[in-house]
């Protein structure tokens, strides 16, 4: 099982964009929705720093948001870090 957590929005592009990328990777995750939660949103804030959405965790790492995942998946270290986590 993999320890990955991701903060998101219903409608969000970029989650949905980033939840596809781990779904094709089999990644098992928790989501968070913050949709009309200020309580979750500021949650998220404070771990992250940055209040836009997705915000994503693997392991203990703090990865950013969806162009961050996908910097890592093109620079070939997202799976070695997800691999690290599980």
């Amino acid at each position: 099982m993999q320890n990955v957590v991701i903060y998101t929005t219903r409608f969000c592009p970029y989650c949905i964009r980033a939840k596809q990328l781990l779904d094709s990777k089999g990644v098992t995750y928790r989501e968070i929705p913050v949709d009309n939660n200020p309580g979750l949103r500021a949650e998220m804030a404070d771990k992250a720093g940055r209040r836009s959405v997705p915000q994503i965790w693997i392991g203990d790492k703090h990865v950013g948001g969806c162009d961050d995942l996908m910097a890592l998946e093109r620079g070939g270290r997202l799976d070695k870090l997800l691999k690290a986590a599980g």
